[in-house]
């Protein structure tokens, strides 16, 4: 088997997985600003993160992952000035800026669990780490890379890069072209420089956020607390650092500057960025009204969506693009999704239910065998090239196909011999709900109505009542389920 590579943002290559101090790794991701209901786009971000937490730890490695939740200092239109998101929610709907977070933080962790998202290791919060955030940025004053201006501390770059930085190397951006491109801001007066970025803003009279500080009453700058929340909970150099490709620029650029610049040592190993999703070939966006929300999807209620579609055909359609590809929502490619899906499913209930059998008579057919092999080394070839989920799903269908020819007796559990049988039903089960988390989304009462419908199946076709027979089914159908007539059995599965 290969050994894992991933992508680094960093040196733009894939590279061997090395972690600093094995079995153990230390993964910190960017978590919401928790001000407005969790869009399609961060859980995108959130799956990719989610397999790889599970892939590390199906491969033997003890993950420590810590996921941040942003409940202060994360500015309208994600620069310096301006009005903090939560802040300014807070004012609109007239409640407390705490409230505001509880609100949307029990949503962000609602949709997650509806996608089958593995809860992190450590979920701190940017408030919760004030005292870290105010000592961080003493230290930089001191080194000389931030200076106060008016009650707000900024971040120094010409100073960081004269001293050995390298602002830009994570984006590819050239720091004397931001210079020429940078338009003049409100407030650009207080810094040297206006890329120079905020590790601590002055609370203006109505800002409702604020703490105590040597320099006055103020807040947080939103780069800052993920610095300090990483660092504290995963060493001053850790192993992954992720987030969606949106937060490349400056928010993750940022981090480098002032982790390198506190702390003396780059701070991340591997840097690991998601792609972003369109919708019918365009940007997602609430302006062009082709944004929808999860719950939105699980209705089917949004006017650009045909149907409903479950959290696991959603989860199941992301999957089917590698993290770092640009993928695209359409209502063919759900519902393609949706066929997969129940495909894969009905593979999975079936494997869980099959049983080997010996018989001394049959030889072990190596073909049959190197088959299985084969699609299970797919999986992995896959897993282990950057999380290319799409591989590993493929090397999956591969396996349903052995699956089905053993449960339709086209393929006897012998010819593969115990030791493949058993394998078969641990790799595909594990690889399926362990690593991809793909789980059955069975109807509470779908087994008892299952098996009662079929009994009364089996009673009408011995008796030739054939319109009795074509009414149930329509009733299966009518279910999204389908019975299946075989030689030996009578059974149903999920309609593909």
């Amino acid at each position: 088997m290969q050994p894992l590579k991933i992508y680094n943002t960093l040196s733009r290559e894939k590279e061997l997985f090395t972690p600093i101090n094995a079995p153990h790794v230390g993964m910190y991701v960017c978590g919401p600003t928790v001000y407005n209901y969790v869009h399609l786009g961060n859980v995108r971000t959130f799956l990719t993160f989610d397999i790889l937490n599970r892939y590390l730890t199906h491969i033997g490695y003890k993950v420590r992952y810590v996921r941040n939740i942003t409940d202060v200092g994360h500015l309208v239109g994600d620069g310096d000035e301006g009005e903090d998101k939560i802040g300014k929610m807070a004012k609109l709907e007239k409640l407390e800026p705490m409230e505001i977070v509880q609100r949307y933080t029990n949503d962000f962790h609602k949709v997650l669990q509806q996608f089958n998202l593995l809860p992190p290791s450590i979920e701190p919060s940017a408030t919760g780490h004030i005292v870290e955030q105010i000592e961080t940025t003493k230290s930089l004053i001191n080194k000389g890379l931030a200076y106060e201006s008016q009650g707000s501390v900024y971040f120094d770059i010409a100073r960081y890069n004269a001293e050995g930085g390298n602002y830009g190397k994570l984006s590819g951006r050239v720091l004397e072209d931001l210079l020429t491109e940078t338009r003049d801001l409100d407030g650009v007066g207080e810094k040297r420089n206006p890329l120079d970025f905020a590790l601590w803003k002055k609370a203006a009279p109505e800002h409702l956020m604020r703490w105590t500080s040597p320099w006055g009453d103020g807040f947080p700058g939103w780069h800052l607390e993920c610095t300090c929340m990483s660092t504290k909970y995963l060493g001053d150099t850790f192993d992954i650092h992720g987030g969606g490709m949106d937060l490349k620029f400056p928010h993750h650029e940022c981090e480098i500057a002032q982790a390198k610049g506190a702390n003396g040592v780059e701070p991340v190993r591997y840097w690991m960025h998601s792609n972003m999703l369109t919708v019918n070939g365009q940007k997602m966006s609430k302006s062009l009204g082709n944004s929808f929300l999860p719950a939105e999807l699980f209705a089917g209620s949004h006017p650009l969506l045909e149907q409903a579609f479950s959290p696991m055909t959603v989860r199941f359609f992301m999957l089917q693009s590698q993290y770092r590809s640009t993928l695209d929502f359409s209502n063919d490619a759900l519902k393609a999704a949706q066929k997969g899906y129940k495909r894969l499913i009905n593979g999975l209930r079936i494997v869980k239910k099959l049983e080997f059998i010996t018989d001394e008579a049959i030889e072990i057919d190596q073909k049959h065998v190197l088959e299985v092999e084969k699609g299970i080394q797919t999986c992995y070839d896959g897993l282990n090239d950057d999380l290319n989920t799409a591989v590993a799903i493929a090397g999956l269908f591969n396996l349903v196909k052995k699956i089905n020819q053993l449960y339709m007796g086209q393929v006897q559990p012998s010819q593969l011999g115990e030791s493949t049988f058993n394998l078969l039903k641990e790799q595909f089960v594990a690889i399926t709900e362990n690593v991809l988390g793909l789980l059955e989304e069975p109807n509470e009462n779908i087994e008892a109505f299952a098996k009662g419908m079929l009994s009364l199946y089996r009673e009408y076709k011995e008796a030739k009542q054939y319109d009795k027979v074509d009414e149930v089914r329509g009733y299966f159908k009518a279910n999204g389920l389908v019975i299946k007539d075989m030689k030996t059995k009578i059974d149903w599965a999920y309609e593909e």
